[in-house]
Order: structure tokens, then sequence, then C-alpha cells
């Protein structure tokens, strides 16, 4: 099994406000869906809930989600009450990876549990007043290499950097 992190963050590291996306960047968005799609999805319940339900399951991905709420089932995800048991299902998987996408809970319970070995981190050139945030990480534990740079245009509100993280 393989386990990568994908994660869009702000410039004091915020990924949301108000169980929300902070930002409209529809490259970051394009990037996300190429970089996950034929894969694994997993996300916390809030997460689930912050999707617009149209949009639910997030489409030809295999969707997880965590949540404490034993009584909590929806159709299209797969539902796990721990990061254990969810990886538990997936170890045998071979031909998908596993991505973490929020939030900042899971993010914390993943980058903890050892299992990371890549991160793909958009750096939104801009501060937005989030309210939840992504863990700190040992940086030199992680080769650093940039894979796209967007400035800012009509329909980007604000520049940025993917960046993609390989464990030492």
């Amino acid at each position: 099994m393989k386990v990568a992190l994908i994660v869009a963050v702000d410039n004091e590291n915020g990924i949301g406000k108000n169980n929300d996306l902070m930002w409209h960047l529809p490259d970051d968005m394009r990037f996300f869906k190429e970089k996950t799609t034929g894969h694994v999805v997993v996300m916390g319940r809030k997460n689930w809930d912050s999707i617009p339900a149209k949009f639910r399951p997030l489409p030809n991905r295999d969707n997880a989600v965590l949540t404490r709420n034993l009584a909590f089932s929806e159709s299209g995800c797969k539902v796990f009450n721990s990061l254990d048991e969810c990886f538990s299902e997936y170890s045998s998987v071979s031909d998908k990876k596993v991505f973490i996408i929020g939030g900042g809970e899971v993010y914390k319970l993943a980058l903890e549990s050892g299992y990371v070995t890549e991160m793909f981190i958009t750096h939104v050139h801009k501060s937005f007043g989030a309210d939840t945030f992504f863990p700190a990480f040992s940086i030199e534990d992680w080769t650093i290499e940039t894979v796209l740079t967007h400035d800012k245009d009509e329909k980007h509100e604000a520049g940025f950097t993917i960046k993609h993280y390989t464990k030492k």
C-alpha cells in the first residue's frame, strides 16, 4: 500500500475556514482530480460533508470516510472508525495509491502514522484567515521538487506553487 497526502495551504498553513475551501483555484482543482482519479481518497466526515452533495462521492475514486460516529452511514463511501482500520482495509492494494485528502485532524493522524511516503502540497501565495491548519512536520525528512508554478490571473485569485515531497 502506498500512502500519499494531497493538500493546499495558504501562507499561514491554513487549509479551511468554516468547514469550506477558502479559495477558487481551478487549475489546482484540476491537479487534485488528475492525481487522485482512479485511487483511494481518505477524508474525515466533516470534509465529506463539506463536499457539495452533487459531487459526492468523488467520482472515479474509492471514497473512504473516517468518523468516530459508529452510526454514520452514507452511500458511495466506505466508513471507518479509525485510520488503522482504513489502512488495514487497503493494505493489500497495490494498483492504487491511498490519498489522504483532509481535514486537519486526518492529516495529523496520517503524518503521525508513518505511512505517508509522499505529499503534494499546493502553497497558495495569500493568507485567508483560516480556522483549520495543516500540521507541522519536519521538512528535513523530505526531498522537495516543484511540480507547477501558477501566477494569479482572472480565474485564480492567488498565485500558487505545487510541490512534491518524497520521504527521504
